[in-house]
């Protein structure tokens, strides 16, 4: 069977894909990316269950957060509670990260006469036993049921990144008009010659106070961006004053404006239109890759420190090609600064001097990557062989 991006077989037409909605906007933004691209890409039937509609509705507005069921252009969205209804079991089911299925869920799938296929979308990793857990088969017990673990990743030998079929297209069509466009949409002065423009969107940090001391202190002009939550907050302490309004914040060479919530599109073009992009998490993350900008990670910290590695796994394959060993260090100095220890100021200085050389590698990063295929198309590939 010759495998077509655009369609999906008629027998595997029907997707639940269910969402458990555990660090505010990560879960649900990689779960909604992917329903978003199985409908629109593949022509899928997809009914998304989410637990948590009001921290949906900030990257989807049109989100009811009171209604048991709703649609979303051709996505059916239903509410997730404990007391799970009586429905029909769709020919693939996938569990995102762990969430755990309903048991009347899990059960009404033991009936079926042709069992779904069930995928565990698992959290993505760089490390290097993903490549070989991707795919593989967990039978349950006592069941004629199998669960098959699917890793996002880095490398053809895993699940891939989650792209949109016209992301990279849209991202080079984005030029200095589009976004000039952007920048005034969001009541933001457009670009003065000499400054860096920055968007911020992390976790409360410690490294910030001093990071944020150096912008100000120069050697040139920074405009932050900052997304809200706990960086809104974490800079506003820092300046001793809430944001004027929708003006910004000023001191030295730092000028700061707060952002409003931004819809997933609207926050991709956000790190298009950035000079170099804090993000954090694993959506955000994943994006400001297909941005092919300056970016520095904050990753999801974790018990006994475990996320440390994941980092250095991410950090050995991204830095693997970028030359000189020197420039390589210095983004490696500047995120490990930022994630658990060492100097931000002087990390920052080292990135930002190597800026143009790394948006340079961004470019090529984003062209390997692109050589794993997507997400969906991969899962779409893998449920047509089953």
């Amino acid at each position: 069977m010759r495998y077509n991006a655009a369609t999906i077989e008629m027998n595997m037409r029907r997707w639940d894909i269910f969402c458990r909605v555990v660090d505010n906007y990560g879960d649900i933004g990689v779960c909604w990316r992917l329903a978003r691209q199985l409908a629109e890409d593949h022509g899928a039937d997809v009914r998304l269950w989410v637990d948590d509609l009001a921290s949906f509705s900030k990257l989807c507005p049109s989100i009811s957060t009171d209604a048991t069921e709703q649609h979303v252009g051709s996505i059916e969205v239903r509410r997730w509670t404990d007391d799970f209804p009586s429905v029909d079991v769709a020919e693939v089911v996938v569990e995102a990260f762990a969430c755990e299925l309903p048991a009347s869920y899990i059960d009404a799938m033991a009936r079926r006469e042709v069992a779904p296929v069930w995928i565990n979308l698992e959290y993505l990793s760089a490390e290097g036993w993903v490549e070989d857990c991707h795919r593989l088969a967990s039978p349950r017990s006592n069941s004629t049921l199998t669960k098959h673990f699917f890793f996002p990743g880095f490398t053809p030998r895993t699940g891939g990144l989650p792209r949109e079929r016209r992301l990279l297209a849209d991202r080079a069509a984005f030029d200095s008009a589009a976004e000039a466009e952007f920048w005034s949409s969001l009541g933001t002065p457009g670009r003065s010659a000499d400054e860096t423009r920055i968007s911020l969107f992390c976790y409360e940090n410690t490294a910030l106070p001093e990071l944020l001391r150096t912008w100000s202190e120069g050697p040139c002009a920074v405009r932050l961006l900052v997304t809200p939550g706990a960086a809104t907050a974490q800079v506003q302490r820092w300046f001793g004053r809430e944001f004027p309004g929708t003006g910004p914040l000023e001191t030295g060479f730092l000028t700061a404006h707060a952002l409003p919530f931004l819809p997933q599109a609207a926050f991709d073009r956000l790190l298009w239109a950035c000079d170099v992009n804090f993000v954090r998490g694993e959506d955000s993350f994943v994006r400001a890759q297909w941005a092919q900008r300056p970016f520095v990670w904050q990753i999801y910290p974790q018990a006994e420190n475990v996320h440390l590695a994941k980092l250095d796994a991410f950090l050995d394959r991204y830095l693997a090609e970028l030359k000189p060993p020197s420039m390589a260090e210095a983004v490696r100095r500047c995120w490990q600064a930022w994630n658990f220890d060492g100097d931000i100021g002087a990390g920052w200085l080292d990135f930002a001097e190597n800026r143009q050389s790394v948006e340079r590698h961004g470019k090529v990063w984003a062209s390997q990557l692109d050589q794993a295929g997507n997400l969906a198309n991969n899962l779409v590939c893998f449920v047509s062989g089953k």
